[in-house]
Formats: C-alpha cells, structure tokens, sequence
C-alpha cells in the first residue's frame, strides 16, 4: 500500500517578476524523509524551501499538504517582532506546559531565554529559532542553514536530535559532514531544475559530476551535428531547394535547441597571491595567558608556527578563540608571557563579524571606497594584486551580476557578503592569512575552491571554524580549546585530532571541563602534550630520514654545478633539476613535521 506523502508540489512554477526561478516543479516529500535540499548560493534553496512552508505563493502549481501534518520552519533570519524575549518567541506556539522543553534545548544550544530579541546577536536569534522548531517538534521539520552560528559540539547534539527524530526533515546546509551524517536522500536545484537522487548527500557529488559530464557530451554531440547540417545546407542547397527545405528547418531548430541549453552558472574565480616571502618562524608563542576577571580565557601556552602552517583553532562558542589569534598576531597582550613574530609579515583578515562591510554602501563603493584597493583618477578602477582592474569585472569573478555592483550590501545574503568580504581579502597581497569562521554561508562549490586555494598559498593560515569536513581537508595543525582555559595543539585536522585527544579531553562534551589553575610559570605538561606511540616513533625516525633527504640533496647539487651537463646529457640534467626539487620539497615537509613533532613532546 502507497504511503501518504507529507507534502506533495505539482507543477509548480515562481519567477518573481524576472527570470524563472522554478519551472514545472513536482516534489514528494514522505513520511521519514531525510533529505538534503543542495545548489549553488541564489540558485533559490530557500525560496523553495518557503514554498514548501507555504510562505511563499508560487505562480503556477499547488502545494498539498497531508491532512492533519505539522509542519515547522526554521529559517534563516527568523523575525522577532512583538516578543519580548528570545523564550517568550521559542514558546509562543507551545502550550505552558511543554514551556520546558525549550528550557531544556536552551541549555544543550547555550543560549539565555530571557534574552531581548533586540539586544541578541544574529547566532543567539537563530538558535533561539532551532529551539523553537525542536520543542514543538512537528511531522515535517524545513531547516535552513541550522549549522550557522553553532559550534561543534553544539552541531553534534544536533546531529543527535536529528538522528534519532521521527518527524521527516528537510534540511539545507553547507556542512558536508552533517549532511552525510544526516541525509538519505537529496534534492539538487540546478538552474531552475530540480532533480532528486535516493541517496544522501554522500552519493551527491559523484552524481552530480556525472550530470555534468553527460550534458557536457549531449552538447559536444550537438555542436557537431550543427556543423555537420549546416555544411550540407551550405554546399548543397541550391540543387535541393524543393525538396529539402524541410531539413533546413529541422537545421534552425537544432540552433535553437543548442542556444537555449542553460550553462552551468561559473565558480568563484578566487585567486590569493602571496606577498613576500616571512621567514621560517612566523608566530612563536611562550607561556602565553589570559583572563578577564575571574574567567581564566586561556591558561599558560605554548606553540610555534612556521611558514606554510595552516593551523586551526577550534572549541565552543565564546571560549576565547578569536581573543587568542589576537594575541597571536599582536591586537592583543597576554597577562603573561611571550608572543614573537617572524619578520617580514603581510597580515590579511577575513572577520567573521563582516565588521568590515558597511551594510549601507553599494557593492562598487565597498571595493572602490577601500583605500588600499582605489586607483587614483580612476572611479571605476581598483588595484587587485598590483593590476588595475574594471570594479565590475572584479565582482563578476565572485559570481555578482552588473546589476549587482549598485546595490546596498544589506540586501546582499549571508553567502554573498561573505563572497564580497574574500573580495576584498584577495586583492590585496599577504604571507599570514587570519580566517574567522570564513566557511558560514558559502556553498559546496565555493568551499571547495577556498579549500584549493589554501592548499596553494605560500603564505601561512590561521584559522577559526566549525566545519569539520573543512578543517579536516584544510589544517596541518589543530589548535583544541577544551574547558577550563586548557588549549592543546595537535597534529593533523579534525578526524586527526579525535584519533589524538586524551579520552578525558573532549570539546564535544556537553560541558567544557573545568581545570585546576596553574601558575603563569606553568608550560604545557608532558600529559597533554604527549605523542601517540606511532609519533614517537617517527620523531626517532625523523633525524636519520632528514640526513638522508640532506645527502641526497647535495649529491644531486654537486651533479648539476657541471656547466657542461646541459648541452651534453640534457635529459639527465632535466631528471636531475625534478629530483632535486622534489628532495627540496620534502625536506622541507620533513622538518616541518619534526618541529610539530618536538613541539608536542615538550622538547
């Protein structure tokens, strides 16, 4: 027997005046559904998703919704008005004696009830929302970007709720990980379409690359049928006219079938140029503390960061990441101890805040209004990386449209503010990028570019985020706050540093772990710094592999001294240039991975 769906659109078709944002749309959404809602930033997820909640009155089409379904929305700039407090709002559809259900998921997302909507940051409004839609706890859940704003311990109670929930959801987020944790199957909007895959998000990119790639032939067959078609109208239609005239006409609507083939919408065209080269030591850190009264921010410690590092700092909301990376970089002084940095830095910093964007400025005064970006004389010019550059094709490279340059950046979403904000980073150049949270709001595809682009800067990267699938494919380092003003380093990225952490050390517990306080003499113990088995027997193995690597280099320095080895051997003076880069490149890694290695022991 056919289950009953949760919700069913028909034909549904929206265009909001312009351009067709969906077209003879059908959805089913059944009862259990996990389902991941994924495309690029603007491709209209949450407009859909709006539809769905019946929010939104689509042009053409229906939305049924099963008879006596609830159904509950959470959406990303969830309004206030007319509440008093953040629990008066999550409450309002609850009857007063379930009031303590939201009591209950306030405590897990770590936000004040009694909270003044008006006074409560955009992260505190939203999880106020998230708390809402949970206690109520309807059929079908629509949630859009939950992840935004929480930390990860905060996303793991969530992955739990989730998981272990009756009601169906649908759920629209960046985080690759909660998705596949999450998802059995997806819905990708592609260019007004919407396909759906009975698989999770895990399946998706497989799925979608081979979309793409049958399109790509589709077109490439196309194309050459055109040619073939109209070479023989060319050549022979003057003998055929009568008779032929029929495939002339068949030859017009292959033109017209090939102009009318939508392109995939472009990526981000980010590109990061390094300025000059720092040294080899970039930050090194001694017994570094910090308090605020009575509230210990970060106990005694200690880390080196050398050129190339990309280190992450990850733990709760609040618990004083940003306030270290200030002190690191130098915003800051600790209480107590040391903070040196290398020489020659070239500082850039992607603020998670957006402090840096004035919502009533026009997309074209942000970047031509920057003083360190304006060309003189030229109103529509900015300087990108030394080279001038026409404002509007700069914006057309993160994906702004024309029409897009003269508008505020109040109506820009979270997703294109964030674009604007690494448009202004990546003009400039630098050797020490500082990234806050730089992965909130942007898609899949723009994630994966940062991601690329990361891997290859010269320059060294700090950063803050929550994504674990980012932190894991981006960090060489990461930096744990675990309760108490007790920071660790560890090697390796997130999975890494769950392999690596004490089994008392846990930044996904419900709460930090308190500590007993040291004295600012106190460096980093044996405890919790200490290596795994298999470090410490690479540490040992790590001297002997370098002065070998140190050898070969200089044999190989000594071959290619002979003038004459060009002109007489060139194909062995060739293999011999690769292979001494390549034993320079893994020198180079060699000593890096020793002094993270020491580094961790307490040598």
């Amino acid at each position: 027997m056919a289950r009953t769906p949760l919700l069913q659109l028909s034909d549904i078709s929206l265009t909001f005046g312009g351009d067709p944002i969906f077209s003879d749309l059908d959805l089913v959404v059944q009862p259990g559904d996990r389902v991941a809602l994924v495309g690029r930033n603007g491709s209209g997820k949450s407009t859909l998703m709006k539809v769905m909640a019946g929010l939104v009155e689509p042009d053409r089409g229906g939305c049924v919704l099963s008879p006596g379904t609830t159904v509950g929305y959470m959406e990303q700039e969830p309004s206030m008005e007319g509440f008093a407090t953040l629990g008066d709002f999550a409450t309002s559809a609850l009857d007063p004696s379930e009031a303590y259900k939201v009591e209950m998921v306030a405590d897990d997302l770590t936000f004040d009830p009694a909270t003044d909507p008006a006074k409560a940051s955009g992260g505190e409004r939203r999880r106020a929302a998230l708390a809402k839609l949970l206690a109520e706890a309807p059929e079908l859940m629509l949630l859009d970007e939950p992840t935004n704003h929480l930390d990860i311990r905060a996303i793991a109670w969530l992955e739990q709720q989730l998981t272990s929930t009756r009601s169906g959801f649908v759920l629209i987020s960046h985080d690759r990980a909660f998705l596949r944790n999450l998802t059995r199957a997806t819905l990708w909007i592609d260019r007004g379409q919407v396909r759906r895959l009975e698989q999770g998000f895990e399946s998706f990119e497989d799925w979608r690359d081979k979309v793409w790639e049958d399109e790509d032939q589709q077109r490439h067959k196309l194309d050459r049928k055109i040619k073939a078609e109209a070479k023989w109208a060319v050549e022979g239609i003057s003998a055929r006219r009568k008779r032929n005239q029929g495939r002339v006409r068949e030859l017009g609507k292959l033109r017209e079938t090939r102009s009318n083939m939508i392109r995939r919408q472009g990526t981000a065209a980010l590109d990061l140029e390094s300025g000059s080269q720092s040294g080899k030591k970039v930050i090194e850190a001694d017994a570094i503390t910090k308090s605020y009264g009575d509230r210990t921010i970060l106990q005694p410690f200690s880390i080196k960061i050398a050129r190339g590092d990309r280190v992450a700092f990850v733990g709760p909301n609040g618990v004083g990441k940003t306030t270290v990376l200030k002190m690191l970089t130098g915003e800051l002084e600790p209480d107590s101890g040391k903070v040196r940095q290398g020489t020659n830095l070239e500082l850039a910093v992607f603020d998670q805040s957006r402090a840096a964007l004035d919502p009533d400025m026009t997309l074209w005064d942000s970047l031509t209004g920057s003083p360190d970006m304006r060309v003189s004389g030229q109103a529509d010019q900015i300087m990108v990386r030394g080279t001038p550059r026409h404002v509007v094709g700069y914006l057309k490279d993160f994906l702004f449209s024309e029409a897009q340059a003269r508008a505020p950046v109040r109506s820009l979403s979270g997703g294109e503010k964030a674009r604007l904000l690494l448009a202004r980073l990546m003009a400039k150049p630098s050797n020490l990028l500082v990234l806050d949270e730089p992965t909130n709001d942007l898609d899949i595809e723009t994630l994966d570019l940062l991601q690329d682009l990361l891997a290859d800067y010269d320059g060294t990267v700090l950063l803050v985020s929550h994504d674990r699938d980012f932190l894991d494919r981006v960090a060489t380092q990461t930096v744990a706050f675990e309760g108490g003003g007790h920071v660790t380093a560890y090697a390796g990225g997130w999975s890494d540093y769950q392999a690596q952490k004490p089994a008392e050390s846990d930044i996904m517990q419900e709460k930090p772990r308190q500590s007993v306080p040291k004295s600012a003499n106190d460096g980093p113990t044996r405890e919790s710094q200490g290596l795994t088995f298999t470090e410490t027997h690479r540490l040992k193995e790590l001297p002997t592999e370098i002065a070998r690597i140190e050898s070969e280099i200089s044999k190989l320095e000594s071959l290619l001294a002979d003038p004459e080895l060009f002109a007489r051997e060139p194909v062995k003076f060739a293999k011999a240039t690769d292979a001494l880069a390549d034993r320079q490149d893994r020198l180079s890694s060699a000593e890096e991975e020793w002094l993270i290695l020491e580094e961790k022991s307490g040598g």
